[in-house]
């Protein structure tokens, strides 16, 4: 089993930052694709971004590309999600996953409890 849990979400204003954290235990974490997905009330849980296994590979929402970067240290078992001008619709209840390298929900075999992002306008 991989155990996945994230941390770094909050509140902030629209144009601020956040830094969202995901810690992995349980299993070899370079052997894992890592992706964000986020679910705003009322919608379906949508892909945000995916780093593959040694970091060669990223991948982006159209939504967020420019504004958003996924990274991950494998040293320490951590994936990020630094997000920059963040706007109101960004606002959801952001999930970290692992699995294989990919932008479907499907691709995933683990998930977080998920942390809460909320941008005021």
């Amino acid at each position: 089993q991989v155990q996945l849990v994230e941390s770094g979400g909050g509140l902030v204003q629209a144009g601020g930052s956040l830094r969202l954290s995901c810690a992995v235990s349980g299993r070899t974490f370079s052997n894992y694709a890592m992706g964000w997905f986020r679910q705003a009330p009322g919608k379906e849980r949508q892909f945000v971004a995916a780093v593959s296994r040694l970091s060669i590979s990223t991948d982006y929402a159209d939504s967020v590309k420019g504004r958003f970067t996924i990274s991950r240290d494998n040293a320490k078992n951590m994936v990020y999600l630094q997000m920059n001008s963040l706007k109101p619709e960004d606002t959801a209840v952001y999930y970290c996953a692992a699995g294989r390298y990919g932008n479907s929900l499907h691709d995933y075999d683990y998930w977080g409890q998920g942390t809460q992002v909320t941008v005021s306008s």
